[in-house]
């Protein structure tokens, strides 16, 4: 594993960070506590084709890494992107949101507990109370098994609704991903039962 240091510009703006490349020279972000995942351009560009998205939305990348989301949203959208590791924390950002479209991160550290955890549920309950019309998240196998009956209860509760499931392979990262959207619109596609049996 070796070291490296690069420039990376985001509209405009410089910021520093280390590489590290492993052996199949695949590429992560690392700080302290976690290491980033870029999502291949090529995917991007299709999975936001699947967005419903149209004139004037505003629509939110708030875990951009390199912008392969943002660069590829369409022109007629306004966008915005947060990326903690370029000094834009998710959390501060308080503008409007009508989409969050994002390969967030699936684990992040839990400093009560000083250990990692799933991020994906915290990120989606979060957006939920911010977005206004639609989320759509990549995801794996395991941060979609965080979606119990519970949960869908509590997003159904506030009008949120999954919409679609496509399947990808990204084979350089473990395989499998699920591109999920959910819109404030009732679907009769993806149900739960109500019970423990």
């Amino acid at each position: 594993m070796t070291s490296a240091r690069e420039i990376v510009i985001v509209d405009e703006e410089e910021f520093e960070r280390e590489i590290i490349i492993v052996e199949e020279e695949e590429e992560f972000l690392k700080d302290k506590t976690y290491y980033f995942h870029q999502t291949p351009e090529e995917l991007c560009i299709e999975l936001i084709k699947l967005v419903p998205l149209v004139e004037g939305d505003r629509v939110l990348e708030p875990f951009s890494g390199e912008g392969n989301f943002y660069r590829n949203f369409p022109d007629f959208v306004k966008k915005d992107w947060t990326e903690i590791a370029q000094g834009r924390d998710y959390t501060s950002y308080d503008k409007e949101i009508d989409w969050v479209i994002t390969n967030c991160p699936f684990r992040l550290e839990n400093n009560t507990l000083k250990k990692r955890e799933n991020a994906f549920w915290k990120i989606l309950n979060y957006y939920s109370d911010r977005a206004k019309k639609g989320m759509a998240y990549l995801v794996n196998d395991k941060c979609f098994g965080t979606l119990t009956v519970r949960r869908l209860r509590e997003l159904n509760k506030k009008e949120w609704y999954i919409q679609s499931i496509s399947c990808c392979s990204i084979k350089k990262w473990r395989g499998r991903y699920f591109w999920i959207i959910f819109e404030k619109k009732p679907c009769t596609f993806y149900k739960y039962i109500d019970g423990n049996f």
